[in-house]
This record gives structure tokens, C-alpha cells and sequence, in this order.
């Protein structure tokens, strides 16, 4: 089978096939942020975009507490008044340096427990922070929902209110109407019997007339 040839014959083809890709590529890129304007719009991306950035203010602000005025504090229960952080238990003591007396440099080797009880203490006392931060953001929320759910509750029964009442009017109203239509009847019944009494006695009348001249 013979292959088409893709490259254009003459300038027309050329232009058209430049049109063509020029028409894809743009309907690729339209479609391509449309699709991203979709994700952007999204509740949850908006979401986590502000749950990252209260979230990077809230770490600050507890480094900061644990750092500036609780590490101070627990600093006290040493007697040496040191930090946490500076304890450690020195396996190699260190040499310095002394090119006169010939003697190279020791590192000192040392397990800096301290650090890691500083670690412990700031991952609680942050844990903590959080966990008292959320509890009192969950209470809010809570309490939030809790009066929506009662004015919703509220509006409901106003609506149910409001519908029963408007039920009963109508209701009377139809009453009101069918007596006032039962009257009217009773009206015309009336007086469709005094029309034919009347019509009867004038009748009776003409009968007695019509004998009386016989």
C-alpha cells in the first residue's frame, strides 16, 4: 500500500496545513484551561490551598510559643539552668588542636540525648496546641451548625404555620361563601314561593271572577 505523502505540494496546501495545526493547537490550549479553571474552581483545591497556608501561620505561631517562652521555662528544672537540647552524654572527650605540642584535633563523640528529649517535648507540647486549637474550632463548629439547624427547624415551622393558617382562611372563607350562598338560595326560594302564591291567588281569583259572570 503506498504511503500518502504528508509534505504539501504547493503553498495553498502549505497555508492550510499551517491553518489546521494552528486550529488544534488552539482548541488543545482552550480545552487544556478550560479543564484547569474546572480544577482551580474546585471547593476542596481552595480548601487545602487556605487549610495549607493557616496551616504554615499555625506552625509558626506554636514554634514560636515553644521555642520563645515554654523552652525558657522547662529550662528551669535543671539545675544547671541549661537547655534540654544541651544535654548529652560525652562518650570521647574532644581534643583541640595544639600545632605547637604536636597533638591533632579529637572530635568529641557524644550521644546528645537532650536533643532528642527537646524534639519530644516540642512535637507534645505542638500535638497539644493543635489538639486544643481543633477541639475549640470543633466546639465553634458545632455550635455553628447547632443554630443553623435550629433556625432551619424554626423557618420550617413558621412555613408549616403560616401554611395552616393560610389553610383555615381559606377554609372560612369558603365557608363563608357557600353560607352566604345558601342565604341567597333561601332568599330566592322565598320569593319564588310568594310568586306563586300570589300567581295562584290570582288564579283563584280569576276562576271565582269567570263563575260569578256563568
Amino acid at each position: 500500500m503506498k504511503k500518502k505523502n504528508t509534505i504539501p505540494d504547493s503553498f495553498d496546501e502549505l497555508v492550510d496545513v499551517t491553518k489546521e495545526t494552528t486550529k488544534k493547537a488552539g482548541k488543545k490550549s482552550k480545552e487544556f484551561w478550560n479543564d484547569f479553571k474546572k480544577f482551580v474552581a474546585k471547593g476542596n483545591v481552595i480548601d487545602l490551598a487556605v487549610a495549607v497556608v493557616v496551616g504554615a501561620a499555625f506552625n509558626k505561631m506554636v514554634t514560636s510559643l515553644v521555642s520563645s517562652i515554654i523552652t525558657p521555662l522547662t529550662s528551669l528544672l535543671l539545675p544547671s539552668g541549661k537547655y534540654f537540647s544541651d544535654l548529652k552524654l560525652i562518650l570521647r572527650a574532644g581534643v583541640e588542636a595544639d600545632e605547637a605540642a604536636g597533638i591533632a584535633e579529637v572530635p568529641e563523640i557524644a550521644i546528645t540525648y537532650g536533643a532528642f528529649l527537646q524534639n519530644a517535648i516540642d512535637f507534645l507540647l505542638i500535638a497539644m496546641s493543635i489538639y486544643l486549637v481543633l477541639r475549640v474550632f470543633i466546639k465553634l463548629k458545632n455550635i455553628i451548625r447547632r443554630r443553623e439547624l435550629e433556625a432551619a427547624e424554626k423557618r420550617k415551622k413558621e412555613e408549616e404555620a403560616k401554611k395552616k393558617a393560610e389553610a383555615k382562611a381559606a377554609a372560612e372563607h369558603e365557608a363563608a361563601v357557600r353560607r352566604e350562598f345558601l342565604d341567597d338560595v333561601s332568599v330566592q326560594a322565598d320569593v319564588l314561593t310568594e310568586i306563586r302564591d300570589i300567581m295562584l291567588r290570582m288564579e283563584k281569583a280569576a276562576n271565582d271572577k269567570k263563575q260569578g259572570d256563568i
